[in-house]
């Protein structure tokens, strides 16, 4: 195969992470504050201010959505695969109080007896987002120190952080001048840090500087392969009566919510109570945008009723009711789901096909003859939808999967993605995907093209044929680095589909992945192969961005969008395969016409 070109080099986000690679090599834990010259000097696209006295508030945002609140509390952070990674260095992690990031999937257990910090890792890419993440926050802590310091504000805080928690308008203003900030910028302080949790934590950064440290245990490859392979035990275990292994599947990297209320009807069922749950209490102020719904295109008024069926379920008084009618509707409709893992934090979910209930299907996927669906009903194939993960457990994970599985007979992969030239909430379909970590060039047929998923998108545009990178991490990036990018017409930045291709490329060739070549995809693949991004960032122009913080009503639009083609592919791809499979059972009879939809 020719070499792949040499699109994109950064020497001083290379050097970061030599040194972060290089110093965690240690038996012993690293301080933070020997990272921060090398991170800095990458003038990352997302951590711009990082030199300057003035606080980034948009990056220390970004980091403290994807750290546990306990951060400030931290002085040692350990990672990890799984628990007896743990245990072989005396942590008894289980034992500890379980904390969560609230915009990154990641298993985590604080001790708050010594302020250790135990972190699940399922690939280095959880290297190469926690350690950035960890250090921007330290960086933009200790800046909240100086300042707070300077104003002198440390006893009065302390007293409030001692008292009710309750900070009042003018030390909130005190507090806002000492900082230099907007007051849009310092409301977004609240933000991530709502009620006591800003007084508490304005309260710590006056009273001392932060100072990390971290730690690496079981760095080898093995350590990996094992916590995915307990991990697949697992799901073995809870589907032993599907027979997992042996029946065809279709693999789905998405998300664990929208496969499962396109199939299961449940929030349609609810729609009454829905709508006057938003009438009655305005959750998000959506009373607005209700009052503006097209109540008769489907594709609207499901993707509200999906958002808000998760805000009313959310709600103590109804938790119990929506969960058990939920998991009835979901055991009608063959779906299994496994979590809670102890190992990746990744759910899977399996869906029977021939299970599913033909009137719980959501409007965007009545696309079904009567004899199409008679089709389906007789397939043995299974959708197995995980939560997409992060970077290289990707690879980790679908190398798993084809190894134990008999028959795959498609890969569709759905997520987030940065995008260079359009706007957040766009789609985009890439044929060619360039990835960091292999340096491979990715050429491949792409099952989707925008004419699949244009039809089901309200408020953005599609883009197909275009050109993705994936890229070691979401603060490992210059605006220089995506320039040079742009400039060779790669306008997609995601995380998930160079491991993706690597996994999908060991799966149809006999070896291991190449290194720093064009890989032509085209030929020898055997299923199906579809890639859709949605644009949740603009990290050149500057625009509103999903990825400072969780995602609203309004980012529902793209990734149902994408959802619903998925879908839809999958079930035209099964009927054919069932309908071939009759014309071999019965050669002598005429082959029958009826077709789905669009076919």
């Amino acid at each position: 195969m020719d070499r792949a070109l040499p699109i994109a080099h950064s020497e001083e986000i290379e050097l970061y992470i030599r040194t972060y690679y290089s110093l965690l090599r240690s038996s012993g834990p690293v301080r933070v504050r020997s990272l921060e010259e090398t991170h800095v000097a990458m003038n990352s696209s997302l951590h711009q201010q990082a030199e300057g006295p003035e606080l980034d508030i948009s990056a220390l945002v970004y980091v403290a959505l994807r750290l546990p609140d306990v951060i400030p509390l931290t002085k040692l952070m350990v990672m990890g695969q799984m628990e007896d990674v743990f245990h072989r260095d005396g942590y008894e992690v289980e034992k500890w109080r379980l904390v969560r990031a609230r915009a990154r999937r990641r298993l985590l257990y604080f001790n708050e007896e010594d302020g250790t910090l135990a972190a699940f890792i399922a690939s280095v890419s959880d290297i190469d987002d926690l350690i950035p993440c960890v250090t921007t926050f330290q960086i933009e802590w200790n800046k909240l120190h100086q300042k707070l310091v300077t104003a002198d504000l440390h006893a009065r805080l302390l007293e409030v952080e001692q008292g009710d928690g309750v900070l009042s308008p003018e030390l909130l203003e005190d507090v806002r001048n000492a900082l230099n900030l907007e007051a849009a910028d310092f409301s977004r302080l609240a933000q991530i840090w709502p009620g006591r949790l800003m007084s508490d934590n304005l309260a710590r950064a006056a009273q001392s500087r932060l100072d990390l440290w971290i730690r690496v245990l079981g760095s080898g490859l093995s350590d990996y392969r094992r916590s995915v392979q307990y991990w697949w035990r697992q799901i073995e275990d809870h589907s032993a009566e599907l027979r997992l292994p042996e029946r065809p599947i279709y693999f789905v990297s998405s998300n664990i919510h929208s496969l499962v209320n396109l199939v299961s009807g449940h929030a349609w069922e609810l729609q009454e109570e829905l709508i006057d749950y938003v009438r009655q209490e305005n959750p998000e102020e959506l009373v607005g945008e209700l009052d503006q719904l097209d109540l008769e295109d489907p594709s609207v008024l499901g993707n509200f009723l999906y958002y808000i069926s998760r805000l009313y379920a959310s709600r103590p008084r109804e938790l119990q009711k929506i969960n058990e009618r939920s998991a009835e509707r979901e055991r009608r409709s063959g779906i299994l789901r496994v979590g809670d893992p102890t190992a990746l934090d990744v759910e899977a979910q399996v869906f029977e096909m021939r299970s599913l209930q033909r009137k719980w299907l959501d409007p965007r996927l009545q696309i079904f003859t009567d004899h199409s669906w008679k089709l389906l009903k007789q397939s043995d194939a299974l959708i197995f939808n995980i939560d997409y993960p992060l970077g290289m457990a990707a690879y980790h994970i679908f190398s798993q999967v084809s190894t134990a599985i008999e028959q795959i007979l498609g890969v569709y992969i759905v997520g987030k993605a940065a995008t260079l030239n359009g706007r957040v909430g766009d789609v985009m379909i890439p044929n060619v995907v360039y990835d960091e970590q292999s340096r491979n060039s990715y050429l491949f047929r792409n099952c989707f093209t925008a004419q699949d998923v244009a039809p089901f998108l309200t408020h953005g545009t599609v883009f197909d044929n275009q050109k993705s990178v994936t890229v070691r991490g979401t603060i490992l990036q210059n605006r220089r680095f995506m320039n040079v990018f742009y400039e060779e017409g790669y306008t997609d930045i995601e995380m998930e589909a160079g491991p993706y291709l690597s996994g999908i490329y060991e799966d149809i060739y006999p070896r291991r992945y190449p290194v720093n070549e064009i890989v032509n995809l085209f030929i020898n693949a055997p299923y199906d192969i579809g890639l859709v991004h949605y644009a949740s960032d603009t990290p050149i122009s500057r625009r509103q961005t999903l990825l400072s913080k969780s995602l609203s009503y309004f980012g529902m639009d793209a990734t149902y969008a994408a959802s619903v083609a998925v879908l839809r592919r999958v079930f035209m791809q099964e009927i054919e395969r069932q309908r071939k499979l009759q014309r071999q059972r019965e050669p002598d009879e005429e082959p029958l016409l009826a077709r789905i939809d669009g076919e």
